[in-house]
């Protein structure tokens, strides 16, 4: 029988190996960047066009590359990170394991110049899927350009497995910011299709913060501070009333590294415990600094995830540092035995001298003494005493009625005369009378459900599901027929967004204003808003704005999902009642009615399910 075991060509190798390392645009911005780092770059820049797809382009100003080491950093494994499997263990570099730039020339077309600073000329290389196509001598600054082109061309499947340039973008500035985040020490640039979306210059890290985040973030941050012989901790934690619904600002680094967490995370969380409102996420921008031999960092192929040697003790102190910094800016409530100081002597008061107060007892007073009317009692006490009269004698009780009649102040009344105002009665709309629990058809359920009766059973419904399916389809009415009513705020309401958040407010602004909001300022960090929707409540709205930005991120606006569908999902989503929330007969009644109004009452705008019946069948199955 002939052998079936065979080695796979090196450019089947190499795509196997692009599985792993490019999942989309975005890992190949973090690779490169990450070179650059590497290559002791003070100035870097990144250039996209159509969220990567198109272009992605990383220029840097580091050492450089000699002609051979250039045409060698394209094969498999080839590395000057590392010379033998104990560097594994004393990594302080980004990239080690020489996959790379061979994986990502296997599935793109890759330009490459570099040159050394004591070199007069560079080099130029060009590869098409795995293969060199030109090699040349060219004149180029000192440092490193590659740009990496038409990315999947060889490989049409995975091209189209890629997600919306929203989507892909946004993945993009999460890498650019991770990188940027972890090295304040280095000045970036990001162009997005031909404009500059960041510039942030070489700062400290609370000012690099600020620049990918906004002006108004440096309110939001608590510093965090400790040093131990396990481990060393500096960075910030967001302030308890900026949490927000999603995870956006969460960033862990662990020697310079990013990394994803979930232990570490439920750390900062318990330490934030009784601080946060329910479903939201605090922010934290925290650098973690441990001896490189008591973590392993291959253990996952984009090397976000970190095996530890002592989680538990990095858990105790990363929960012990973050609470003590809430408490020592006085973000978390604590225990003060210290005096209060409202019962400190008032001012006025301090220089004077206390008297203590003299109590006089008149002991001549006899209470068992009957008195008349002017013998005044405890004459010691001169014109402040107090006269006591004779306790009248019930022995003559009826010389208490003598003369009432000669005054005639109290005569004979013929009560039959006596006539009431009467009251003015008024016609009232509905009937006062409370019959609506006899008459009622419908109940809730654990504030969660309301059951209604029908005829053939009984039907349950979701009330949060089937509220978002009433906002949804009106919503989407407003917008459609642009007739959103609007209410006016007293006073503008200003918002602080990052610039993407803001970008993504602006191309839905149209459609806003078409539900009802009234915007009459938008700069590049803030939106005024003078205006909202009628059913919209005020301190909502910074909370509606934020979910319709991360579903606009996250989700795929395509063919299928309009941006006016998913800005009518978002803010039914937002504005419908959550689960636990009591209502009222009446309310009750009002989502049994304007849900089988709907177009489509059977599922939510999620494709969920709104209800279900439960047949009389059923439920006498039941009791057999």
């Amino acid at each position: 029988m002939a052998d079936i075991i065979q080695l796979l060509p090196d450019h089947v190798a190499n795509q196997i190996a692009a599985g792993e390392v490019v999942q989309r645009p975005a890992s190949v911005v973090k690779e490169l960047l990450e070179n650059a780092i590497d290559a002791g770059a003070t100035v870097i820049k990144l250039i996209i066009k159509e969220a990567g797809k198109t272009l992605i382009q990383v220029i840097d100003n580091g050492k450089g590359m000699s002609g051979t080491d250039a045409r060698l950093s394209f094969e498999r494994h080839a590395t000057s990170k590392i010379r033998n499997a104990e560097d594994l263990f004393q990594l302080h570099t980004k990239g080690f394991r020489g996959e790379a730039l061979a994986s990502i020339a296997a599935i793109a077309h890759v330009e490459l110049k570099t040159k050394q600073e004591h070199d007069d000329v560079g080099t130029a290389i060009v590869i098409e899927g795995s293969k060199v196509t030109s090699q040349d001598v060219v004149v180029t600054p000192t440092g490193t350009a590659i740009a990496v082109k038409n990315l999947f061309f060889n490989i049409p499947a995975r091209r189209n497995f890629l997600k919306s340039n929203t989507v892909e973008l946004r993945h993009i500035i999460d890498e650019f910011h991770r990188v940027a985040l972890a090295h304040p020490n280095i000045s970036f640039s990001l162009y997005n299709n031909g404009s500059e979306s960041f510039n942030v210059p070489v700062s400290n890290y609370r000012q690099r913060i600020v620049n990918l985040f906004g002006a108004k973030t440096n309110e939001k941050l608590v510093p965090v501070e400790e040093d131990t012989e396990v481990l060393k901790i500096s960075g910030f934690v967001g302030k308890p009333e900026f949490a927000k619904k999603t995870r956006g600002e969460q960033y862990f680094f662990v020697n310079n590294r990013f990394i994803k967490s979930a232990y570490l995370n439920h750390a900062i969380l318990s330490a934030f415990e009784g601080l946060l409102k329910s479903g939201t996420h605090p922010s934290y921008f925290l650098n973690l600094w441990v001896d490189p031999q008591t973590i392993d960092i291959n253990i996952h192929p984009t090397k976000t995830e970190i095996k530890f040697d002592d989680e538990h003790t990095l858990y105790a102190i990363l929960r012990s540092a973050t609470k003590h910094s809430l408490g020592q800016f006085n973000i978390a409530p604590v225990l003060d035995f210290e005096r209060d100081a409202t019962l400190d002597t008032p001012y006025d008061l301090k220089s004077t001298s206390t008297e203590v107060p003299k109590i006089e007892v008149d002991r001549s007073f006899n209470p068992f003494e009957i008195a008349t009317p002017s013998q005044p009692t405890g004459g010691s006490r001169g014109t402040s005493s107090a006269s006591y009269t004779k306790a009248p004698s019930t022995d003559h009780w009826d010389s208490l009625y003598v003369g009432l009649e000669s005054k005639g102040t109290m005569s004979q009344t013929d009560f039959s005369e006596v006539t009431f105002e009467s009251e003015d009665t008024v016609s009232t709309l509905f009937d006062e009378t409370d019959t609506s629990e006899a008459t009622s058809s419908t109940y809730q359920l654990h504030n969660k459900y309301i059951i209604s009766a029908i005829k053939s059973g009984m039907l349950v419904i979701d009330q949060h599901r089937a509220h978002q399916r009433i906002l949804y389809e009106d919503f989407l009415r407003d917008i459609t027929v642009k007739e959103g009513v609007s209410q006016q705020l007293l006073f503008p309401l200003e918002l602080h967004f990052s610039q993407q958040e803001l970008d993504i407010v602006k191309q839905l602004q149209q459609d806003l204003e078409h539900t009802g909001f009234v915007f009459s300022n938008l700069t590049d960090t803030s939106l005024e808003i003078t205006g909202v929707p009628v059913m919209v409540p005020e301190s909502e709205i910074s909370i509606i704005l934020e979910q319709l930005v991360s579903d606009v991120q996250n989700e795929v606006p395509d063919a299928n999902f309009s941006a006016t569908d998913l800005l009518a999902k978002s803010m039914a989503k937002s504005l419908a009642i959550k689960t636990g929330q009591s209502l009222q007969k009446d309310e009750q009644e009002h989502i049994v009615n304007k849900l089988f109004a709907c177009k489509e009452p059977n599922v939510s705008p999620a494709n969920r399910v709104t209800f279900i019946t439960v047949g009389v069948d059923e439920l006498d199955k039941k009791f057999i």
